[in-house]
């Protein structure tokens, strides 16, 4: 899994819920909209002095998107074979694998070796009791 993108899903997803435009958060962050764009697919990885702007410029805490994102791997962790200790270990995983604790949903889907995608979603009242492919991960 790659943290760039995780952050990158984080900071989309608060954006995206301000009904906000990349234009808007990218000129009071004083960042280029393709750079920020790039940040949110995952593609680049931004500085801390950076990610601090975007996240003053989205209204939040640099430890609140931290803590979204820290979450977020510490879900996809538990689920087996999800994150491998060493690479010897990476499984290949063809099928999306499914978590949720009650709050968050992530789907976690390994590509190859080098590229994890994580897909994280909070749950809504009544939604996660649906089935779902894969594996899931309750009580954590």
């Amino acid at each position: 899994m790659l943290l760039r993108r995780v952050i990158g899903d984080a900071l989309r997803a608060r954006r995206q819920g301000q009904h906000r435009t990349l234009r808007e958060v990218s000129t009071a962050a004083n960042v280029s909209l393709g750079y920020l764009s790039e940040i949110e697919r995952g593609q680049k990885e931004a500085s801390s002095e950076l990610l601090a702007s975007i996240c003053d410029a989205l209204g939040a805490r640099l430890s609140e998107v931290l803590r979204d994102v820290s979450d977020t791997v510490a879900l996809a962790e538990q689920v087996e074979g999800v994150l491998p200790s060493t690479p010897a270990q990476t499984p290949r995983v063809e099928e999306p694998v499914w978590a949720a604790d009650g709050q968050v949903a992530v789907t976690v889907r390994r590509e190859n070796p080098l590229r994890t995608t994580l897909r994280a979603r909070n749950l809504r009242p009544g939604n996660g009791s649906g089935t779902a492919r894969g594996r899931e991960l309750t009580g954590v």
